[in-house]
């Protein structure tokens, strides 16, 4: 993707590359579709980003105040408040966003170290005191963690339990396309743009790692009491577990809370520049209108507050189901997913084909490596795919159920009639236009 984004720094991102690399008979309908489905994944993880910032401060709450019970309504509206809170900072705060991006940039480290040094000073003390007044070793305990798995949800194997619960863990892996809807934004975005992919995500899937093993090591055999924490955050409950100290959790989850609400301001970025792109070329109802940007602004306000309506009703999801984040978060995963998925067998086609000549020139070479490099990529997304759609558990009831499946399928029914009798039309592609430029 990173390569991508050098051959083709446009804020379209995955809709814009599906255009300049598929086969050009299918260009304009497939670019068309994969804006759509772009459109879907970013829309929704602006609404995973606020609810996860949401469910810190409900933690934060339940940490302070004992007769606190969270409920799905707390949820929705925080989420709201929360996505309000960073369209502040995405319009009448715009100008100052890059000091205060800085300025979380070395809160995340600083926290970072902060966890790190509570949790293996005291998580592994506190785990070595209770093992001993227990009769067994701290060692002992936490090699349970690493080796013993079970199938709690019922699906009858390990296997497709652990392919099912993956949903969680798989969100941490894409959404680097986000640094490419910005890339209008970005000077020399075709040197720029790759290089900070690159560099991202080798600091954070490094520090993230360390602090996956960090939690696994202190969290030791108790695993499904950590799940049922009244504050519903199972590193919340490992740090008072370590700490034994409210005043010293609430400060960590607070800093957690304040990370996340800035990860949610830099959704609200990503996901109002990909609909201004996609509206902008023409993909969508209203274009013209999500497409204006105001005078005296220099930011797209139209999708901006588009992209609000759109988290406040996504939002509801949160009051009627009990399992509303792995929901929430499967609808974002399925549109990305698809729009990766589209992207790159576009670009592995061009890579086997002769006829269409080289790839355009980019500013970041994969060489070599970049033909097993997309391979992987593909078939990760094309394993994991089918799982997007899974409910947690067999035979779930309607409360339980993963109806990521619904929504994706009405966002493909009604992208598909609107192209049919109307963008057909209008729509040509980012490609077109680069070609009547030439």
């Amino acid at each position: 993707m990173a390569e991508m984004a050098s051959m083709a720094p446009i804020s379209g991102g995955q809709y814009h590359w599906v255009s300049e690399f598929a086969p050009q008979r299918h260009q304009k309908f497939l670019s068309y579709m994969v804006g759509w489905f772009s459109a879907l994944g970013w829309q929704t993880a602006l609404v995973v980003t606020s609810y996860t910032a949401a469910q810190q401060f409900e933690a934060l709450i339940a940490l302070n105040v004992p007769s606190y019970q969270i409920e799905g309504w707390h949820g929705t509206l925080l989420s709201i408040a929360i996505t309000v809170l960073a369209i502040v900072f995405n319009t009448v705060l715009a100008r100052q966003l890059p000091l205060f991006e800085v300025l979380v940039g070395a809160l995340n480290v600083l926290g970072f170290v902060a966890f790190l040094a509570v949790l293996w000073r005291m998580a592994a003390g506190a785990l070595e005191e209770e093992g001993e007044e227990e009769g067994r070793y701290g060692d002992d305990r936490r090699k349970k963690a690493w080796t013993e798995f079970q199938d709690n949800a019922g699906w009858g194997s390990v296997g497709l339990a652990t392919l099912v619960g993956i949903l969680g863990p798989s969100v941490t892996l894409i959404g680097a396309d986000s640094a490419c809807h910005l890339s209008e934004e970005v000077r020399d975005a075709s040197w720029v743009l790759p290089r900070s992919m690159v560099v991202t995500a080798a600091i954070n899937y490094t520090v993230g790692f360390v602090m996956i093993v960090t939690i696994m090591m202190t969290v030791g055999d108790h695993a499904s009491e950590l799940l049922d924490s009244r504050t519903g955050q199972v590193y919340v409950q490992v740090l008072l577990d370590a700490t034994k100290s409210r005043v010293s959790t609430s400060i960590l989850t607070a800093l957690m809370a304040v990370l996340l609400l800035f990860c949610a301001v830099n959704g609200v970025t990503t996901s109002s520049r990909q609909l201004f792109a996609f509206a902008r070329d023409k993909g969508l109802p209203y274009s013209r209108w999500l497409a204006t940007v105001p005078p005296g602004w220099d930011i797209p306000l139209n999708a901006v507050m588009t992209t609000l309506v759109i988290t406040a009703l996504l939002s509801l999801i949160i009051i009627g189901s009990s399992i509303a984040f792995n929901v929430i978060t499967a609808i974002g995963q399925v549109g990305l997913y698809t729009s990766y998925i589209l992207t790159l067998g576009a670009i592995i086609i061009r890579r086997f084909s002769k006829r269409r000549g080289p790839l355009p020139r980019s500013r970041f070479d994969l060489g070599r490596a970049g033909l097993p490099i997309n391979l992987a990529a593909l078939a990760f997304l094309v394993v994991m795919f089918p799982f997007l759609f899974f409910p947690t558990a067999p035979n779930p009831s309607p409360a339980d159920m993963n109806w990521s499946c619904l929504v994706y399928s009405v966002v493909v029914v009604f992208a598909m009639m609107y192209y049919f009798f109307r963008s057909r039309y209008v729509y040509q592609g980012p490609v077109e236009y680069v070609r009547k430029d030439m």
